[in-house]
């Protein structure tokens, strides 16, 4: 395989053996670059700062509960040196108030540290493609919110039969390659199809799509 085509990842979490496991996920098989890991963030941050941005990770797994900083506190930091970087929280925490600062502060996805290593690695492919992968349960909690933020469209969205079953697929939670696999095109394909949808129901994520798609009945 290609190394560019590899998804660059990087990773912080303060547990060295659960650290390790994280790097020993990123394989080329799994179309992963290797990791750069990071015990806590202010070391992470530092080397963001030095490292050219054509090297910044495209996707960034972040624990919550780290020494020193905040996961949750360096959020917008990453997100000024490294603007097109995929967040991704993987933490032990699932209380709705570090859901809601989380997913509010920029990040495109939150796991459990309870995910299977296959999940947490198609994750980080999903989020690379613009995907917000998330634990059911987090998932559940992060609609509710915006179900309650997202006011009714003004007008009824009209969406095409295709837009429509990609819509469903959104709302039971699949990845960004299921949904190619069951619609029979190419993942960059699906891509492209997510970002119009979402223009068409103004939302920016997967999760204010399916938010919305539950408060017009769109499927």
């Amino acid at each position: 395989m290609n190394p560019e085509s590899l998804t660059r990842t990087w990773l912080v979490e303060d547990h060295d053996t659960f650290r390790r496991s994280l790097e020993r996920l990123c394989t080329a098989k799994r179309g992963l670059a290797p990791a750069q890991a990071f015990a806590n963030a202010e070391s992470m941050l530092e080397a963001l700062r030095t490292t050219k941005p054509d090297n910044h990770p495209q996707v960034l797994l972040l624990d919550v509960g780290l020494p020193g900083r905040s996961g949750l506190d360096i959020i917008a930091d990453v997100h000024d040196l490294a603007p097109d970087c995929r967040i991704v929280i993987l933490t032990v925490f699932e209380d709705e108030a570090k859901i809601t600062q989380a997913i509010s502060a920029g990040a495109c996805g939150y796991l459990l540290k309870t995910s299977r290593p296959e999940q947490i690695a198609e994750a980080i492919l999903d989020a690379a493609h613009g995907g917000s992968p998330m634990s059911p349960n987090v998932a559940a909690s992060v609609v509710k919110m915006l179900a309650k933020l997202i006011k009714p469209a003004p007008a009824p969205i009209a969406l095409t039969p295709r837009e429509r079953e990609l819509l469903a697929h959104l709302v039971e939670g699949r990845t960004g390659k299921e949904i190619a696999e069951k619609m029979n095109v190419s993942i960059h394909t699906t891509d492209t199809h997510t970002r119009n949808l979402f223009a068409k129901l103004n939302v920016h994520s997967r999760a204010a799509a399916v938010a919305r798609a539950l408060k017009d009945g769109l499927v």
